[in-house]
């Protein structure tokens, strides 16, 4: 690497302390973030239940950076429009979750959101073949999906490489998000191997000074 490639950084406020949502939200308009990565739970897809759109909504009022929602929910296509008022940049859902995958990235896009499909650890990279000229952004999840704090699983770098390549190979500019896990000791390797944007939250939330610890993922 030259090092003139930074990655961009997603905090996810799920690992957050939610008493002080307005402090926090304060602190990231004010640090180094590119984003703010929203993770929605049904309970059903994964094992845990997290916020939805109201809260959303209030969030998108109280920040000036641009929103990363990402949808751990079966049939996503049903909230789709419920996200418009937010207006996040953002808007990616699993391939693992959509039975006409084509059809909900279209609907995201109509409705003026960018739209990403998520990757869980076991779904292969192969899987982008058909559907990645249609991405704005491919997520590839790091961890099993629906719970904060797990260990960073190590295949994921073989992984991003792989979906490097294949957007390269078919001419897509999608962006290659990490998310779970990730922190300053894997993050450079994951830039190395082709990742844009990583997912960070308690690496940035358990640290004692969570906008420097952006700032120290930014100069990485």
């Amino acid at each position: 690497m030259n090092g003139k490639r930074h990655l961009q950084i997603a905090p996810s406020i799920l690992t957050s302390d939610f008493t002080c949502l307005g402090g926090t939200l304060e602190m990231l308009n004010s640090s180094q973030c590119d984003y703010i990565h929203l993770d929605v739970m049904d309970g059903v897809f994964v094992p845990n239940i997290s916020f939805g759109f109201p809260v959303i909504r209030n969030i998108a009022k109280k920040t000036a950076k641009p929103l990363d929602v990402h949808l751990m929910i079966v049939d996503p296509d049903r909230y789709i429009g419920a996200l418009r008022d937010a207006a996040p940049e953002y808007v990616t859902v699993h391939y693992e979750a959509c039975t006409h995958l084509h059809r909900s990235l279209q609907n995201i896009r109509a409705n003026g959101m960018k739209a990403g499909v998520v990757l869980n650890p076991h779904t292969p990279v192969s899987s982008l073949e058909y559907i990645a000229e249609f991405c704005d952004m491919v997520v590839l999840m790091s961890v099993n999906p629906g719970f904060g704090g797990q260990s960073f699983i190590e295949s994921t770098y073989r992984k991003v490489a792989e979906t490097k390549e294949l957007l390269l190979r078919i001419g897509s500019h999608a962006l290659i998000e990490i998310d779970g896990g990730v922190n300053l000791t894997n993050a450079r390797t994951l830039r190395d191997a082709g990742a844009d944007v990583v997912v960070t939250g308690n690496a940035v939330f358990a640290s004692e000074d969570p906008a420097a610890t952006i700032e120290l993922f930014k100069s990485l």
